[in-house]
């Protein structure tokens, strides 16, 4: 057994979103002058890895080259493992219109690694189709240990709340830690290990358009997230032999292939298409300095583009630590229905529409039309509160996964123990306060 490269105890990073990279974990790994020479450099085998059709128009195409010691081809037959509670049919049960809300998953008692620690909670769309995604949250207490993944019917975005990750991929190594994301694109080979006892977070399996920055529009050239704060991380491989499982997502289902060789084993890569983090922390957010709420579009982070213009298969919008400063105004999301459908985690701390009842590590979700905002207390304290002064939104971290359809959820979910039966209630509380005078 060997390991070479940087190692999984060093990652190192580029910055830079979309950009075309170039890293070599030996030195003149990488073919200088062309991409698929008759014989590469160190005896290695070239490997186009595509994430968009060839033909796609140059700033939307994404794809990088690959200079392997064994082409990806090189493993057993796959054959159907048990899926567990990682699912994609999202028509099982009838959808509800109710706002729905969950507590977090608990840290399982049994050694569970992130593959069989998903749980699938809701979704839309189909990954033969390439459109809709999944959403999931996950919990687990083991690493993966001469066990890998791919994941062929769509990119992974990975939100942690609970514990630090280790992601060491085909083309590099990725350390998050809550509060900081990691988007592994469609197709990457990767195993993930745990930095700390246990991890818990969510995940939205994206079937459609991969992920980019939105445009800023009036906004200008800067704010929100800024293109060099996203990190890629460098060449590193790993060159093992000896057995190993290759864990695939097709079609919704699991499937397993025994190799005899770790499959992260490139040693050199050059493209656009690869896995990223970023951290939270760093999205310059915009906002109002005069009156009213702005709508929650100012807080997007990164956008899955539909066939419609303007209009997002899905979104991810962060609600972080900021400043209100609006006048005359009432400063909690005001209360509102969309034919945009929302499902909302807490990474850290507390959200600031709601009261109490919304942890870190809960879920809730809000679809389409149904009704939803600030629950009777926190109505109550903004309607009353002394807008000549700012507020200080501090010490939190919630997101948004939006998409522009119905979000179903699953069986599971909706007869889950923890699903808050009683979530109503929060506006219960909400009086009638018309008097039929200004």
């Amino acid at each position: 057994m060997s390991t070479a490269g940087t190692g999984p105890d060093a990652p190192r990073y580029v910055s830079g979103f979309g950009n075309e990279f170039a890293t070599e974990a030996l030195p003149g790994a990488l073919p200088v002058g062309q991409n698929s020479p008759q014989k590469c450099p160190y005896g290695l085998y070239a490997e186009q890895f595509s994430g968009t059709a060839f033909t796609a128009p140059r700033g939307a195409n994404r794809r990088s080259w690959l200079y392997r010691i064994r082409p990806a081809a090189v493993h057993r037959p796959f054959e159907r493992i048990a899926n567990g509670r990682y699912d994609s049919d999202f028509a099982a049960v009838a959808t509800p219109p109710d706002q729905l809300r969950w507590d977090p998953l608990p840290i399982p008692s049994a050694p569970t690694d992130f593959i069989d620690g998903i749980v699938t909670m809701a979704g839309n769309g189909d990954p033969h189709a390439q459109a809709g995604c999944g959403i999931h949250v996950f919990a687990a207490n083991r690493s993966m240990t001469d066990r890998y993944f791919y994941n062929a019917d769509g990119e992974m975005l990975i939100v942690p709340q609970q514990g630090r990750l280790r992601f060491v991929t085909e083309l590099g190594v990725v350390d998050v830690e809550p509060q900081e994301i990691a988007v592994i694109p469609r197709g990457l080979r990767f195993r993930v290990e745990l930095r700390d006892p246990d991890a818990r977070g969510y995940i939205c399996e994206n079937y459609g358009a991969a992920l980019r920055l939105p445009d800023l529009g009036p906004i200008g050239s800067n704010g929100l997230a800024n293109p060099r704060d996203f990190l890629t991380p460098t060449a590193w491989y790993e060159d093992r032999e000896g057995s190993c499982e290759l864990v695939a997502r097709f079609m919704g289902k699991l499937w397993s292939a025994r190799m005899d060789h770790s499959p992260l084993d490139v040693v050199a890569w050059h493209g656009n298409y690869a896995p990223y983090k970023y951290d939270l922390r760093r999205f310059n957010t915009i906002g109002s300095i005069s009156y009213d709420h702005p709508d929650p579009s100012i807080f997007l982070v990164l956008q899955s583009q539909s066939d419609t213009p303007g209009v997002d298969a899905i979104d991810f919008v962060i609600f972080p630590p900021r400043v209100l400063a609006m006048q005359h105004t009432f400063r909690p999301p005001w209360f509102h229905r969309n034919i945009a459908s929302e499902f909302m985690g807490l990474i850290h701390g507390a959200y600031d529409a709601k009261a109490g009842g919304f942890v870190p590590g809960g879920a809730s979700l809000h679809n389409c039309m149904t009704g939803h905002g600030p629950d009777a207390g926190t109505f109550e304290r903004a309607s009353n509160a002394d807008t000549s002064k700012p507020d200080y939104i501090e010490d939190t971290m919630a997101f948004m996964f939006e998409t522009r359809c119905v979000i179903r959820p699953t069986r599971h979910a909706l007869e889950s123990a923890q699903l808050q039966t009683e979530y109503f209630q929060c506006w219960q509380g909400l009086p009638r306060q018309f008097t039929g005078r200004r």
